[in-house]
């Protein structure tokens, strides 16, 4: 039998990860692999923002002579830690499953109790320029009574970061949610964890608002090119690969070598494959300018007549050219709800009434559909845990089951409350109708406007389903909606439907 050496950081979580490998390479191998912990520069120097220091791969380059001298056989990284460009004479042998590439934002349940009374500036802890970017232009839309941002440097192992937000160094502090998942997998690291996570409350960070750095969540394993083995321990490796995160991250990482790579970009890059499409989400500042950007890999948007308007299934809105919604009365009914220590899912901002009209205790956690929902919810004083990102709840499923959010939330995993429509739907648990869908009266000159639209955009199927029965004359225009529950019931009801990531490019049409 071989023993294998493992190159990896010494830090908790590097050591966590690494020992969670090791134990499947034994597993489906039969052969014993032992780690080997490796100081790297990025570990000694943690008083200032690397990207202050001069240089690059801070975290890799002494993991990577360790490779390419053969005193380890293999090494293991966070895959976003990698530069863009690789030393030769190493090759990239595993790309590991990720589910939680999101960051979060953790704060002191203390702290959330002060929010109705807070003054002044709220700090955030994080040395990222990206999440810098990110967090003071965009985070005061998802928490409540708070208007100004500033972010101060934070460095140190995950532990040394959450502990010095227990000290009130920081009001809150931000961190990859894959680091919290690993440490939260291992008897050792999920105590000490469990400790420093007691009483503290969090937000899931959007993908659409907050995207992480490319490749979060994943881990890299590389071994050396020239290897002399018949390729046996690269046969062994590459059974750790995961299809679907290979795919994502190489989109990622070409967009992050497009941009500059480096521990400077200020630019946060994510991809998500959705059936057969990849969603790519961009935001952050490169060269001092904005970039905010989304849009659909595999998706072809038909082409419209300049003479012909678009139809948006929203309440009447502000853009000229633009048909709204007349037709479609949406009427909020207040229901006192039970909703203490309930983990609840908000689908819309209809179903605001009922949950303030509920003053039995408070919900274990609140989830909204999606950021708008989420803005609104957060505008009336409620603290969001996250949202589903308007994906359906694919990825709720993922973070109800994650280990590290039950260590705050220990029921996380089972039933949750759904408030929607009188006739939703949905998987994660009991559904409570909190507003009713009613048609109008046909006025003559809505429908007069509809007949000049060539394209609509649906916020929902039972929308689509209640316009077709009056203007059965739209069923010849081109259909669009989002990536959520209406695409996925306009798939099942056969009807041939265009997606998009988001209603800018919908408008673009016109």
């Amino acid at each position: 039998m071989a023993t294998y050496k493992i190159g990896t950081r010494g830090s908790l979580l590097a050591v966590t990860q690494s020992t969670l490998m090791k134990n499947e390479l034994e597993r489906i191998s039969g052969e014993s692999f032992e780690l080997v912990l490796i100081k790297t520069q990025g570990d000694e120097v943690t008083n200032v923002p690397l990207w202050q220091l001069e240089g690059k791969d801070f975290f890799t380059k002494e993991l990577d002579e360790a490779l390419l001298k053969g005193d380890v056989d293999l090494v293991i990284h966070s895959y976003k830690d990698l530069g863009s460009v690789r030393p030769e004479g190493i090759k990239l042998a595993a790309v590991t499953e990720r589910k939680f590439a999101h960051d979060i934002l953790l704060i002191s349940q203390e702290t959330v109790d002060k929010l109705p009374t807070w003054g002044g500036e709220f700090i955030v802890g994080t040395s990222s320029p990206r999440r810098i970017e990110n967090l003071t232009k965009s985070l005061p839309t998802f928490l409540p009574h708070i208007k100004n941002i500033r972010c101060e440097t934070l460095r140190g192992n995950v532990n040394t970061r959450i502990k010095k937000l227990r000290e009130n160094q920081y009001h809150a502090i931000t961190l990859a949610l894959a680091g919290l998942e690993r440490l939260a997998q291992t008897h050792k690291s999920a105590e000490e964890l469990k400790a420093l996570l007691k009483k503290m409350n969090y937000l899931v960070l959007p993908q659409s608002t907050f995207p992480s750095a490319a490749s979060q969540g994943a881990l890299g394993i590389e071994t050396r090119e020239d290897r002399e083995d018949g390729g046996k321990l690269l046969k062994i490796i590459s059974q750790l690969s995961h299809e679907r995160t290979v795919e994502e991250v190489i989109r990622e990482r070409k967009a992050f070598k497009e941009f500059g790579g480096g521990c400077h970009l200020a630019v946060g890059i994510h991809v998500k494959k959705i059936g057969e499409h990849f969603l790519h989400v961009h935001a952050g500042t490169v060269d001092g300018n904005r970039i905010e950007k989304k849009w659909l890999e595999g998706a072809t948007l038909p082409s419209l007549s300049a003479k012909k308007k678009l139809f948006v299934g929203l309440p009447k809105g502000e853009k000229s050219g633009i048909v709204y919604d007349e037709f479609l009365e949406k009427t909020p009914e207040k229901r006192s709800l039970e909703l203490d220590k309930k983990h609840v899912f908000v689908t819309s901002r209809y179903c605001l009434p009922s949950l303030q009209s509920s003053t039995q205790g408070r919900p274990a956690s609140l989830w909204a559909a999606g950021s708008k929902t989420a803005s609104i919810l957060s505008d009336a004083g409620f603290w969001i845990n996250g949202t589903s990102d308007s994906l359906v709840t694919l990825d709720l499923h993922d973070l109800k089951a994650s280990m590290a959010l039950r260590m705050m939330n220990a029921d996380l995993k089972g039933d949750w409350l759904t408030l929607s429509h009188d006739d939703g739907k949905n998987d994660l648990g009991a559904v409570i109708g909190c507003y009713k869908r009613k048609a109008r009266a046909i006025d003559p000159k809505f429908e007069e406007a509809l007949r000049e639209v060539g394209a609509c955009f649906w916020t929902s199927f039972p929308q689509y389903e209640i316009f077709m029965k009056s203007f059965p004359f739209l069923k010849e225009v081109h259909h669009f909606c989002g990536l959520g529950k209406t695409w996925q019931e306009f798939q099942k009801a056969g009807i041939k439907v265009n997606v998009t990531p988001s209603m800018e490019e919908f408008y673009a049409l016109a």
